[in-house]
């Protein structure tokens, strides 16, 4: 929807109040998809429901999607309950089984402009379908999440009596509210003001059992991952929130759960089962990716180098810097003209394109690094992207610090300034948040500048990136001290050298490095003394000697004649 209205983070308030059930006129199209697998005793009593909605009957088509082991019996006709006037039955194709595959399946024969899924062991109050498709009227970026209720299954409550409730609009007779036992997912509704205040995590609430979504969106997104068979509702979730979704919850919207959850009933073992799979596709979920040194199937940043005239040693200070730090979950695509390096015949050391064909040398071996011809529009689904300039080297904790930072503020874009170009150009590095990205395309309109509706919705700023750690490359080689040890020491024909006199790099090799570069030399002296606390501790001791050194020499350096 072309210049739809902005939403900042997950405050859905400014789209104000929906209309009230029965006091507006629907026009869009819903698909409710019903995943059914053993459910021969509840499904009948969700049709039920659904035949009984206040939605209009034209406006809205059932699809239950058979995932048993084998061909579900024939729907009972209308003498047996109530049946929704649009009802099909498909079954998953190639063999495919489990929820996410039968919802993906429900999702492609879908023909409505919204998909509402729902599990076949609800019982539905009149108004839910139509609390949730009044929020879709107003924005067609929202996650509408149903509210439910546990109740005990239909031992207790046969279903000629769910049947007849139905029947009667009288659904919310059938048990007390006092004694159903609310979803987890409540208490983080109660907490965060209705997910208003929920921010970026609002996605981690979404719960498949009653949620619905544009059909676009949730191709925008991938649709489910159909080889997860649980934790697919989060990790959908997770993908919406990067497609720049917004998680709305209707408390209208309300039905019971026959029976206890899965979650309910065996939470340990849901949790055994899922965190893994969650671990590899939800870089969000840090208390997951606790290793050290591990990459996963979805990085938590990727970091873009643009090789342009760049030599093959400022990219390859860069990119080693980034493989270095102290956040193991990157990825680095490093963008250049790769497809015009043939294969004929070359002088091997005065080849034009010598610095290029180094770096894919260098390289080649890393499963972190990817080659690009060109800048992605996006990174989806990688919740962060750093725009990382060729021959600036970022310390070990500046980008997770970065990061940490925007996600403490609540930013979509932190810019850091490394240096001012002799035609006035900034240098600088770039933080950008996925989401942040993907909602603004998603609102904008003709003329609509992408950073001025991230600044509007999530927040920008600019910063110098000398105070988050970033040396030029010469500056940063400079300064590093060799590694200790026989193989430095023999590299430098210093065997029997004494380990301090190797800790600490020529002064006189970097003041010629400093006098270089003049408007860089003043954003390094302020790096040093406005660095942040975390960032200075964890610094290595021989490098903190070196910093109390430089820092006196740079002053000395700078001071007017």
């Amino acid at each position: 929807m072309t210049g739809a209205v902005r939403i900042p983070l997950n405050d859905y308030g400014v789209l104000g109040e929906p209309p009230a059930p029965g006091e507006w006129t629907p026009t869009r199209t819903v698909s409710v998809v019903i995943p059914a697998s053993r459910a021969e005793r509840t499904l009948p009593l969700t049709l039920a429901g659904l035949a009984r909605q206040t939605y209009p009957a034209h406006l809205m088509e059932v699809l239950v999607v058979d995932d048993g082991d084998r061909p579900m019996a024939p729907l009972p006709d209308s003498s047996a309950g109530p049946l929704p006037e649009r009802l099909r039955v498909v079954r998953p194709r190639g063999g495919a089984w489990g929820r996410a595959s039968a919802c993906a399946a429900g999702a492609e024969a879908a023909q409505g402009e919204v998909i509402l899924y729902l599990d076949a062991d609800l019982v539905l109050f009149p108004k839910h379908v139509e609390a949730q498709m009044r929020w879709h009227h107003l924005a067609d970026y929202l996650v509408v999440l149903g509210h439910l209720r546990f109740v005990p299954g239909l031992d207790e409550v046969p279903a000629s009596e769910v049947l007849a409730a139905v029947e009667a609009g009288a659904v919310h007779k059938l048990y007390a509210e006092e004694d159903a036992t609310p979803q987890w997912t409540e208490r983080r509704w109660d907490q965060t003001d209705d997910l208003r205040a929920a921010g970026f995590n609002a996605f981690s609430v979404m719960v498949g059992a009653t949620a619905s979504l544009p059909a676009r969106l949730l191709r925008a997104a991938g649709g489910l991952d159909a080889s997860l068979v649980l934790g697919e509702d989060t990790e959908l979730g997770y993908r919406l929130a990067q497609a720049g979704a917004v998680f709305v919850p209707d408390r209208h919207s309300r039905c019971w759960h026959l029976g206890r959850s899965t979650v309910m009933r065996r939470e340990a073992d849901v949790k055994r089962h899922n965190w893994p799979h969650l671990a590899e596709r939800v870089p969000s979920f840090r208390w997951l990716r606790r290793h050290p040194h591990r990459s996963y199937l979805v990085p938590y940043v990727d970091v873009v180098v643009e090789v342009g005239d760049a030599s093959f040693e400022e990219v390859r200070a860069t990119v080693d810097a980034v493989l270095a730090g102290r956040l193991p979950d990157v990825r680095v695509t490093v963008v250049g003209p790769w497809g015009r390096l043939g294969g004929g015949r070359r002088d091997p050391l005065g080849d034009p394109s010598l610095d290029l064909r180094l770096v894919l040398a260098c390289y080649r071996g890393e499963p972190r690094v990817r080659f690009l011809e060109a800048v992605p529009d996006d990174c989806f689904p990688v919740p962060f992207r750093f725009h990382c300039p060729a021959g600036w080297v970022p310390s070990r904790g500046t980008i997770g610090s970065v990061v940490k930072h925007a996600d403490r503020q609540r930013l979509g874009i932190v810019s850091l300034a490394l240096d001012e170009r002799k035609d006035g150009r900034v240098v600088s590095a770039r933080l950008e948040r996925t989401a942040a990205m993907s909602r603004a395309r998603r609102c904008a309109g003709p003329g609509d500048d992408l950073d001025d509706l991230v600044h509007e919705m999530y927040g920008t700023v600019w910063d110098a990136g000398s105070t988050w750690g970033f040396l030029p490359a010469a500056l940063a080689a400079a300064t590093v001290p060799p590694l200790p040890g026989r193989a430095s020491a023999k590299a430098s024909g210093e065997a029997g050298a004494p380990r301090a006199a190797r800790s600490v790099p020529s002064l006189r090799s970097v003041s010629e490095s400093l006098r270089s570069m003049p408007k860089s030399l003043r954003m390094v002296r302020g790096s040093l003394r406005l660095a942040p606390k975390p960032l200075t501790r964890s610094v290595p001791r021989p490098l903190r000697r070196t910093a109390r050194v430089l820092r006196r020499r740079l002053r000395a350096l700078v001071r007017p004649a």
